[in-house]
């Protein structure tokens, strides 16, 4: 922020040499105890000589957009690209100034697809934690998991998203709302019953033309999805379905038999892997028409209709971190990963 901050008591004319200095046509204007009460611009300035105006007071913008301290880069600079503005003042709950963002600083490669985050659920397995909340929105490092998920997607540019709303749906609004406070877009998708983890999908009113992303609202996994992304257009998949490998131990001895029940061998407690659906989704538009309308849907059924059809289907495997969270053990589990 050198040469970006201009006290309240300053000069015009130190004003006006500051920002000769900075090149950045801006000053974010403070007072004594580093709260920001305005800013400045080159703008501003041209107005002020026009107009005869010499009192740094009388000519600063005291309404400026500002950002939460604590958002991400790329949420600001999506924010200004939206506004069509090069600076966002970022100030904390108190109105102190904690840092100017300035769009030149970083490229940031905004992706045109759309993410569905399905959150209507009811969190019915959690018992007494989902009695007042749903599930998206349970705390974990002083922010919903929700807000895990959305950063996790905004990290890699994809700014978008289409919430599947149901239970206790105005939580979620209250604290999303359009999402411009986070500089993100958020429309939402009003189940008015239980759609289960595809229904909601056939409630999109929006004209898609590139595969969109599709994730449950309580699982979270370490995954570039960029490179989900690409995998999605390199293979030619119409749906691609993220998988995790798991495991199973049988906790007992296991026998190998013929049909005249000869003993063909032993194996003593097992260890058996497989592959499990992790509830994240890539997805062409066009695999909307197969999305029966208000009808509960699940969204591996939508595989099974792909693949009867003779349509590629991929799968892309998450091999880093990744929990569903279903249980309270998870929850657990997802707190003691992301609390710092």
């Amino acid at each position: 922020m050198k040469n970006m901050i201009l006290s309240d008591q300053s000069s015009f004319k130190e004003a006006i040499k500051i920002l000769d200095q900075n090149g950045h046509g801006f000053l974010a204007v403070t007072n004594k105890n580093n709260q920001l009460i305005g800013i400045l611009t080159d703008g501003d300035v041209r107005r002020a000589i026009l107009n005869d105006k010499t009192e740094l007071l009388d000519i600063i913008n005291k309404n400026p957009v500002t950002m939460l301290y604590g958002v991400t880069k790329k949420q600001v600079l999506y924010e200004l690209k939206k506004l069509y503005r090069k600076h966002m003042p970022i100030v904390d709950k108190k109105g102190i100034l904690k840092d100017v963002v300035i769009l030149d600083e970083a490229e940031f490669d905004l992706k045109p697809n759309w993410v569905v985050i399905m959150a209507g659920g009811l969190g019915t397995r959690l018992g007494e934690l989902t009695k007042d909340i749903p599930k998206p929105m349970l705390p974990v490092n002083n922010q919903p998991i929700l807000k895990h998920i959305i950063d996790q997607f905004v990290a890699h540019g994809f700014t978008k998203f289409m919430l599947s709303v149901n239970y206790k749906a105005q939580v979620i609004k209250d604290y999303f709302k359009d999402g411009s406070e986070f500089g993100i877009q958020i429309t939402y998708l009003e189940e008015t019953k239980k759609l289960g983890t595809g229904g909601a999908l056939s409630c999109i009113d929006i004209d898609l033309k590139e595969p969109f992303f599709v994730t449950n609202g309580d699982v979270l996994a370490s995954l570039d999805y960029e490179t989900l992304l690409n995998y999605h257009y390199s293979t030619n998949s119409l749906a691609t379905m993220c998988i995790r490998k798991s495991s199973y131990q049988v906790p007992y001895g296991v026998i190998d038999i013929d049909e005249s029940n000869n003993i063909l061998g032993l194996n003593e407690k097992p260890i058996y892997q497989f592959f499990i659906n992790t509830g994240v989704y890539v997805l062409d538009p066009k695999v909307l028409s197969y999305v029966p309308r208000d009808e509960f849907f699940d969204l591996p059924e939508l595989f099974r209709i792909l693949n009867v059809k003779g349509f590629s289907t991929k799968s892309y495997e998450i091999k880093d971190y990744w929990v569903d969270m279903g249980r309270p053990e998870d929850y657990a589990s997802i707190q003691k990963k992301l609390t710092v």
